[in-house]
């Protein structure tokens, strides 16, 4: 005889079997409720049920005997079969509870939506879900907070919020890009002009705390008109108390942010695309601090969208660093982005090293575009250009070398023959702040006089742009090498170098490297004027110039630079790689001390 005991205080709701009925191992004889959920108690083996101990209402003790049963014969045994219980129905076809959730989350879907993605695809754009699948790896998007609507219950009915208001206008959640896991962030301009509601603010702070916790990489799909003023759920006056915008600041320099934007940007979206450390945008873009309801009320005048932060004048004042033809070459130009911040590559492919040999014209006076150089150096298909529009004195990029992501710079002779303006100076400062921020190390390739100079360029306030670099550079965690192609002068190779020639992992030059404290015609006009002016003007003083001359550009050559440990190495061009590998493989990241920043500018 067998006691079968209570596992549990509870109270017994109903015996299934009475004494004398035989059961099957597993039979169901008793269901005992707690805490207001029902436990089953079930036979152990096959028998006959002897005796019960308590009566349906009554309250047993947690190991009090509940019933005793008795044992049957080998053959009675095998013949007992379980019988159906009342509690276990067959299990319907589809489950009540979860066709209520599918056909909730079909409202988020755009296929529940066909006027308005057909309204969205007639404007030559894509919807928010449709870039989303774009960016991610298939099938490995989680969203977060799908079931959310707009915060105007007390205005319109719970189906109205429903089908119009999904997600409340914002699709949040975690996807994997080239397999690396991402916060994905879409405002969604077909749901109330993509505009920043209640909810939507919960959702992104909700995504951004998860992106700082997790050191999660974030992409920011930014278009949409800002703050709206129709929430009315919320008892709110200004709505200026919000963590979104001091949250998302405050992923800089910890984890890459990019943001997209395609259409109209205006506002507070505007805002978090700011904070943004690249900026990718279509050439249909428009991006404003406010749009056209806003300037209007200011009195500022009356604008169509369109004349508010165009993408020409954007791309060229420094705005948008990647600018595209559509969303697709966005969201390529997003996963490229973020492929740069993702580790070593195991497979590359170098371009012709010999290629390098002649990228830089033998006659001295001739400019070429090093953006040459740039693609030589790096594996094929991966140097990706910053910030194009902006400061082209000098050029900026992301790359690999042998499989290694690395951030690109060369100066520009092409502009102020390579001189440095503050335009590009700020470019090359954010620049260097970028690279150190996400740990990559940074190739600098040189050809300057210096920096630009002049009354005119001094009412740029260059003495503070310039100098930028050089703290800059005095911040850099990661290993910087340097690479004079031709002109090497004053203290713009010196800022294009960390501050100086010796501030570097390796400082090396072609042979058509050509140095000086200064320009060199400048150099010989002022430490030889008596010698100079003491000849008439004419024939003779010139020639005497161009003797100096020749004999500065050989006392700056790249040979006796090297000769005197002022530089490291003469190097093919060809050999440039192996340099750079080298130094990739031997210089160290310091580790990242909690005070580095990504300038927004």
């Amino acid at each position: 005889m067998q006691k079968i005991h209570s596992p549990l205080q509870a109270q017994v709701v109903q015996w299934l079997l009475q004494p004398g009925e035989t059961v099957a191992a597993g039979d169901v004889l008793v269901i005992l409720e707690a805490m207001k959920m029902e436990h089953e108690i079930r036979a152990p083996h096959a028998g006959q049920l002897a005796e019960l101990y308590f009566q349906a209402g009554e309250t047993v003790g947690e190991g009090e005997v509940l019933l005793t049963l008795a044992p049957l014969s080998e053959a009675a045994a095998s013949s007992v079969t379980a019988q159906p219980q009342p509690t276990q129905p067959e299990a319907p076809a589809e489950r009540a509870d979860l066709k209520k959730l599918q056909d909730r989350l079909a409202f988020t879907q755009d296929a529940q939506r066909p006027e308005a993605v057909a309204k969205r695809h007639a404007t030559g754009l894509r919807t928010a879900r449709e870039n989303i699948a774009d960016l991610c790896d298939p099938d490995s998007f989680v969203e977060y907070g799908a079931l959310a609507v707009a915060a105007q219950s007390r205005r319109r009915s719970a189906d109205d919020l429903m089908r119009n208001t999904p997600a409340d206008g914002m699709v949040t959640g975690i996807g994997c890009v080239n397999g690396q896991r991402v916060v994905v962030m879409a405002y969604d301009f077909t749901v109330l002009a993509g505009t920043q509601g209640m909810r939507n603010h919960q959702k992104t702070d909700r995504m951004l705390g998860v992106a700082l916790q997790n050191k999660l990489p974030v992409v920011l799909f930014a278009e949409g008109g800002g703050g709206r003023p129709g929430d009315v759920d919320v008892a709110i006056v200004a709505g200026l108390n919000l963590a979104t915008f001091a949250s998302f600041a405050r992923l800089n320099g910890r984890v890459p942010v990019v943001g997209v934007v395609a259409g109209r940007c205006f506002a507070g979206n505007a805002a978090l695309l700011g904070c943004c450390d690249v900026i990718i945008a279509t050439a249909g873009s428009n991006i404003g601090m406010g749009g056209p309801a806003m300037v209007e009320g200011g009195g500022l005048g009356v604008f169509k969208p369109e004349q508010i932060g165009p993408s020409d004048v954007q791309h060229g004042n420094g705005v948008i660093d990647i600018l595209v033809d559509n969303e697709a070459q966005a969201v390529t130009a997003a996963r490229h982005y973020l492929s740069c911040f993702q580790g070593a590559q195991s497979e590359w492919q170098a371009p012709p090293a010999e290629v390098l040999r002649h990228v830089v014209p033998e006659n001295r006076l001739r400019v070429y575009d090093t953006r040459a150089a740039m693609q030589g150096m790096a594996d094929e298909g991966s140097l990706l250009q910053l910030r194009t529009g902006f400061g082209v004195g000098i050029h900026t990029a992301l790359a690999r070398i042998a499989g290694r992501p690395v951030g690109l710079m060369a100066n520009n002779p092409l502009h102020l023959g390579g001189a440095i303006d503050a335009d590009a100076a700020d470019k090359a400062a954010r620049f260097m702040q970028l690279c150190n921020a996400h740990g990559l190390p940074i190739v600098s390739l040189v050809d300057t006089p210096g920096f630009m100079v002049g009354p005119d360029i001094e009412a740029t306030a260059q003495v503070r742009h310039v100098s930028r670099m050089f703290v800059a550079a005095a911040h850099l965690r990661v290993p910087l090498l340097s690479v004079v192609l031709r002109k090497g002068y004053g203290l713009g190779a010196m800022a294009m170098t960390g501050g100086g020639f010796h501030e570097t992992l390796a400082t090396v030059a072609w042979p058509t490297g050509e140095f000086g404290g200064m320009g060199l015609e400048g150099a010989v006009r002022l430490g030889y004027r008596k010698e100079l002016e003491a000849l008439p003007e004419g024939p003779e003083r010139e020639a005497l110039f161009e003797q100096l001359l020749a004999q500065q550009y050989d006392n700056g050559s790249a040979i006796n630079m090297a000769a005197t440990l002022e530089i490291d190495a003469v190097i093919d061009p060809a050999s440039t790689r192996d340099w750079l590998v080298a130094g990739l493989e031997s210089g160290q990241t310091r580790p990242f001390d909690g005070t580095l920043a990504i300038d927004t500018w």
